[in-house]
């Protein structure tokens, strides 16, 4: 018997698993697919990102460098599809490794449970039974029914990472994170794309001024993008696929992305043979222990409540697996930032300026654009701004939000602040080395407190 069987190797499952092992958990793991590290290792976030980061710099050629000319570039797909593979396979390798330093035992199959206690691996036969059980599954592309997807001219996000050639026209449905980024990288690619949205702006789930700023600055790089839109039906063709919209409008593109959202993935667990059941949106209930209504059954990730990012499952498996060892378990969602890694990124943690309206708590605004950032002109990145919102009474950072080249990684500071509780001030006077696109958070802080210095 194990102390604890974690079921899906992804973000969350590995994570807890190795946190388990250094707690002195006797661990085991079940995984479908033969490569550890889940969607977010082989067919998502990673991925992605090794795509992204080189085309990035292929834009940046083709648009022409700064103080400099490049002539007589052509892109080798396959060479950038196959380096793509191998920053896959070695982040996958690494999860095998530290499986083996730790003692953690892999099991390679459909996990399905049998009790509330014992879970079946289907490909195997195994029956394996534990103390605690990690439900770790992570989710699935959303097909929605007005879609047929060949996975070919109709793809999911999963078959958009490899297309054999660059298609000519590219529709994104869905304006979301996955959507914008994959649309980006294949316009830079050369691809022609157009992204259409139902609702009212992109990245809606972002701060309000972060998505319209987001928008402006798509659409001059190239990319069509349509809100407000109401795709009715979404179909393959002999050649390319055709888009419907509500009011008999038609569009016609070699491929289609469907990216209008992830759905958990609980199919062939059997969770009534261990007492359990999905919410209306198929979510496993939790507490805030990240306990099911079975205490010994534990849920984390994107087959539970909240936002579907990698680095949320990663810390609930820490903090799940915690509060079996040792009682206690905490995960602080106001300070888990959310990352669009197109360029310039699009970055918040916290709340948005919306949120904080609509719960009335009172607030003020920092700004800090890039164009006033030295380091950012030395860049030739003076597009977005950084914004700090913080507590009117208190000066305690509520949220911080921004746009620009590398923002994403200012805004780990920002999370920091907001997990240990810091003002405004408490950011705006700590030293931020020159010159650095740091210092742009805290202008922002300072702009927020009372004044920043360079604006």
């Amino acid at each position: 018997m194990y102390d604890l069987l974690v079921i899906g190797a992804g973000p969350g499952g590995y994570v807890a698993a190795i946190r388990a092992a250094q707690l002195g958990m006797r661990v085991g793991v079940v995984e479908k697919e033969k490569a550890l590290g889940g969607t977010c290792l082989r067919v998502g976030c990673i991925p992605s990102k090794a795509l992204l980061e080189t085309t990035e710099r292929i834009y940046e050629v083709k648009k022409g460098l700064l103080g400099a000319k490049v002539q007589g570039l052509e892109v080798d797909l396959k060479a950038l599809l196959a380096y793509k593979d191998k920053v896959v396979q070695a982040n996958t390798q690494g999860i095998e490794f530290l499986f083996k330093k730790n003692g953690i035992a892999r099991h390679l199959g459909t996990a399905r449970f049998l009790s509330d206690r014992k879970v079946l691996v289907e490909e195997t036969g195994e029956e394996l039974s534990a103390r605690f059980i990690l439900i770790a599954t992570g989710s699935a592309p959303l097909i929605p029914p007005w879609a047929q997807v060949d996975f070919e001219r109709v793809v999911t996000s999963t078959e958009a990472l490899s297309f054999p050639e660059v298609p000519q026209r590219l529709i994104v449905v869905g304006g979301g994170v996955i959507g914008l980024e994959l649309g980006v990288v294949w316009h830079r690619l050369g691809a022609e794309v157009v992204v259409l949205e139902y609702m009212d702006r992109i990245l809606p789930t972002m701060d309000a001024e972060l998505s319209r700023a987001a928008e402006k600055v798509f659409k001059k790089e190239g990319l069509a993008i349509r809100t407000g839109v109401r795709v009715t039906a979404v179909l393959p063709q002999a050649k390319g696929a055709r888009v419907e919209l509500e009011g008999g409008e038609v569009l016609e593109a070699d491929r289609v992305l469907l990216a209008v959202g992830r759905r958990p993935y609980t199919e062939g667990l059997a969770l009534e043979n261990a007492g359990l059941a999905t919410d209306e949106k198929g979510r496993i209930p939790v507490d805030e222990h990240l306990r099911t209504p079975i205490p010994h059954i534990y849920a984390i990730g994107d087959v539970i409540r909240g936002p579907m990012l990698a680095h949320k499952a990663s810390e609930e498996g820490i903090a799940a697996v915690e509060h079996m060892a040792k009682g206690f378990g905490h995960v602080d969602y106001q300070a888990i930032p959310s990352v669009v890694y197109t360029h310039p990124e699009v970055a918040g943690v916290g709340y948005t300026e919306e949120e904080l309206k609509e719960k009335g708590i009172p607030y003020k605004v920092g700004r800090f654009p890039y164009a006033a950032s030295g380091r950012a002109r030395a860049m030739g990145e003076t597009e977005g701004f950084v914004k700090v919102l913080a507590h009117a009474k208190t000066d305690r950072i509520l949220g911080v939000h921004g746009i620009g080249a590398r923002v994403g990684d200012i805004l780990a500071e920002a999370a920091l602040a907001i997990f240990f509780k810091a003002s405004a001030e408490d950011v705006g006077r700590a030293p931020h080395h020159h010159p650095s696109l740091s210092e742009i958070l805290k202008e922002a802080a300072l702009a927020a407190w009372e004044k920043p210095i360079h604006l």
